[in-house]
């Protein structure tokens, strides 16, 4: 469509809107949005405007959904497709009830794949049989209903851990593993790939691509699972990789090379084929002890990344590998060998100058179900967000897992919710993910008719935020935080956008866009 054409049809759409006439077969997805004499309201300048720190606008607030062992989802194996989606659509509609923004999926736990694979067999833990396939694309379906409830789809794959034991038979005989053991190490009661083979580590780069090319995913996600966790009286052979792939460096210094490479081969395809998509890395909490070395944390915890895991983590942050991290910080506050106030310091501080966002992994799981007294009070968790607002680098909080968050032990999670997770927020804008460097314009033409509110597309939304404000005239302040903050809204792809407030609240609407990276626009407020 000429560039003309186009600009002329968007303002026709907006005259048409502004009169009242139907605009159902009008379409502005490529048009140029045009000048309106609505009332705009520019964000505040960071730092200008009192907020509460209850109700921050960013907030990145997800759970884990574990496919693994069938820890969360689906319940068990054999389920019928609708079974299986009707539990999924139940995971996502409890992250809408929590006001929660993303959710973590699980797609990739054993070198299997939750999608239609080019390079692995499909996952035994949708059928309970490796390689069969259960009649629907989980991945395609999961993306489609995250995006409707307008919350993004992170897909979680573990890079190296091919089974949960050790007897190779039991893969499907076209399973990689099978067809090259020289890939294959066994360790601790489990199969894994070696890191330090060149041609194992190709094959998981290429299937967790595999997904980044096909689906509309916002995320490629990493747990803490690298080399794997050291287990007594047990060596992981890798020998003759090393003699021949060392180059004169250390075994430990090799293997953290090994697992950075990775790291970095991952995001260069993310950066190829899906450049908007975040990549974020869920480490185990300690990088190394300070008796180990002096620029690591206030702690004395056993196992550490970069000794054991051979996970660099603190390098990825610092080379901005990563677009966020989320260290597992699964202790209580004033836990000795761990404090949560320590480790949680300790990460602000790394991450400080960086383009790498913080969120802080927090366990759900062991409310009422762990050893340490602390877990034992309903308001532990919660006491964890009120610490984080000293840190300004902390900018949300993932919950391990779903199944934990829905059980509400001791009323915890709902605590929480009550007090931090009362209005919605926005996730966390990268920018520096979006070559255009900016802001999408501002929505044209907002209408409200009662509790109906009715705004004109604008070209690059991926979504819209909703604020409803109590005075006549909103001012930026208004949108400081999120306190005015009604919904948030995925963009339906026509040329007319509608929401109808549930709440039927008196005030003033005011509609801001919000683009892939979740740059937000000013305000256009409704007349």
């Amino acid at each position: 469509m000429p560039k003309s054409l186009r600009s002329v049809l968007a303002l026709l759409v907006a005259v048409l809107f502004a009169t009242g006439v139907s605009t159902a077969h009008a379409s502005t997805t490529e048009a140029s949005t045009p000048k309106s004499a609505a009332a705009v309201v520019p964000q505040p300048e960071p730092g200008s405007c009192p907020t509460q720190a209850t109700t921050p606008k960013r907030d990145l607030r997800a759970m884990w959904v574990s496919s693994v062992v069938n820890i969360d989802w689906p319940s068990k194996t054999g389920l019928t497709p609708q079974q299986q989606k009707d539990e999924l659509i139940g995971w996502l509609d409890l992250a809408v009830k929590q006001r929660h923004n993303a959710v973590i999926l699980q797609v990739r736990p054993t070198a299997d794949a939750f999608w239609p694979s080019a390079y692995e067999p499909w996952s035994k833990y949708l059928t309970g049989t490796q390689g069969q396939n259960p009649g629907w694309d989980p991945l395609k379906f999961a993306v489609e209903q995250s995006h409707a409830r307008n919350l993004e789809l992170h897909a979680w794959f573990n890079p190296y851990r091919i089974s949960m034991d050790t007897n190779v038979n039991a893969l499907v005989p076209t399973h990689p593993a099978r067809l090259h053991p020289d890939w294959v190490k066994a360790y601790g009661g489990k199969l894994y790939y070696n890191p330090g083979n060149p041609d194992a580590r190709r094959q998981s780069v290429n299937a967790i691509l595999d997904a980044v090319k096909k689906y509309d995913i916002d995320g490629v996600h990493f747990d803490d699972y690298f080399y794997p966790y050291p287990v007594a009286g047990q060596t992981f052979d890798d020998s003759a990789e090393y003699a021949k792939y060392g180059n004169g460096m250390s075994l430990a210094d090799w293997r953290r090379n090994n697992v950075t490479t990775f790291i970095r081969e991952v995001r260069a395809g993310i950066q190829k084929y899906r450049p908007q998509a975040q990549f974020g890395v869920s480490p185990f909490a300690i990088w190394r002890n300070k008796a180990t070395d002096p620029e690591g944390s206030d702690t004395t915890a056993g196992a550490q990344t970069y000794d054991d895991l051979y996970a660099d983590t603190r390098k990825w942050v610092k080379d901005e590998l990563l677009d966020y991290i989320t260290p597992q910080v699964y202790w209580s506050r004033g836990f000795a060998a761990a404090d949560y106030e320590k480790v949680t310091d300790w990460w602000a501080t790394q991450v400080t100058g960086t383009h790498v966002h913080l969120y802080i992994g927090q366990a759900t799981y062991k409310v009422a179900q762990n050893a340490d007294p602390k877990w034992s009070e309903p308001q532990e968790l919660s006491s964890h967000l009120d610490f984080n607002t000293k840190y300004p680098q902390v900018q949300g909080n993932i919950y391990f897992s779903a199944v934990q968050v829905k059980a509400d032990r001791l009323g915890a999670t709902s605590l929480l919710n009550e007090k931090w997770y009362s209005r919605p927020a926005l996730t966390p804008a990268s920018p520096w993910l979006d070559d255009r460097r900016g802001a999408p314009r501002p929505p044209v033409v907002v209408k409200a008719s009662g509790a109906k509110v009715t705004w004109v597309a604008t070209p690059g939304a991926t979504s819209y935020a909703i604020y409803r404000v109590p005075t006549a005239k909103p001012r930026p302040c208004d949108l400081a935080d999120a306190r005015n903050l009604v919904a948030t809204v995925r963009d339906e792809r026509g040329a007319v956008q509608q929401w109808t407030d549930p709440a039927s609240g008196a005030g003033t609407y005011v509609v801001t866009a919000i683009d892939r990276v979740s740059n937000e626009s000013a305000g256009t407020v409704a007349r």
